[in-house]
């Protein structure tokens, strides 16, 4: 059995490490680790670094003879993160799931920080400022020196509906959105999260805002009316945008309607 030092009251003493003894079930583990560990963060956007607080999950594989994984390396790999000011990105993303591999002596892992980013828009009409806050996940899958990084963002936005305004004499139901899209890149060919952002904003009936003024008010609701959109409309709209981006070697796009008519939400997805 594996031992460390430890100094006590009454000088060092080794400690088992039971964590590293062998296992006899012959059991592989595809992946172990932790979930829900929640720490501040710095997020890499076109304007500088950013803070944040990300959740986390961090895992690796556990070959069937090892009886677990050592769980305060994932913590310590955090904690170094922080201590060195590395802002997360795509790229940053892969390279902490590689360090994560040489850690946690694994050969595949898998690093997720889920957080919200906070963008300063100018209204359309008064330019009067505020934040619109933005759920973003990056996804580090990594194996052998070799990481791949999903890239998601969830956008809301405001739709319209065509039949509706084409049936009434007067007005058209509208009602808020939320798109997301998970893209894979070519290593080093991400977009930045608020260009990704930005593909979806401009092809909803309308983007949101934060805080808006009358005149402001008076935009939305009528370029929203003038740019009327089903689901189906906005989920293509958005998916031909994000496949022309540079770099993007697979997508998805989900867009969720919450009616304002109905009860229900109408949705639809396209992958690529």
């Amino acid at each position: 059995m594996n031992t460390v030092t430890d100094k006590g009251l009454s000088g060092p003493r080794a400690m088992p490490d039971v964590q590293g003894s062998r296992d006899h079930r012959n059991l592989a583990i595809d992946r172990v680790g932790v979930r829900r560990l929640r720490y501040p963060i710095l997020v890499q956007t076109a304007e500088g670094a950013a803070a944040s607080v990300a959740d986390f999950s961090l895992s690796v594989a556990l070959a069937a003879d090892q009886k677990g994984t050592h769980m305060s390396r994932f913590v310590a790999l955090l904690e170094s993160m922080n201590k060195q000011g590395r802002a997360l990105s795509p790229e940053t993303m892969a390279d902490l799931s590689r360090d994560l591999l040489v850690l946690l002596e694994a050969r595949e892992g898998t690093m997720t920080a889920a957080f919200p980013l906070f963008i300063e828009k100018a209204a359309p009409v008064s330019g009067v400022k505020s934040l619109m806050d933005y759920q973003v996940v990056l996804e580090a899958e990594s194996s052998t020196g070799r990481a791949t990084v999903a890239v998601e963002v969830r956008v809301p936005v405001k739709s319209l509906c065509p039949c509706s305004k084409e049936i009434s004499d007067y007005g058209a139901h509208n009602q808020r959105s939320e798109v997301t899209v998970r893209a894979v890149f070519a290593e080093g060919s991400a977009p930045s999260l608020e260009t990704l952002i930005r593909v979806v904003e401009t092809q909803a009936s309308c983007e949101l805002w934060g805080l808006l003024k009358r005149p402001d008010e008076k935009y939305v609701t009528e370029r929203a009316y003038d740019n009327a959109k089903f689901v189906e409309d906005l989920v293509r709209d958005v998916a031909i945008s994000v496949k022309a981006l540079h770099g993007v070697e697979s997508f998805s796009v989900e867009a969720e309607n919450f009616e304002s008519i109905h009860n229900h939400s109408a949705w639809a997805r396209i992958t690529g």
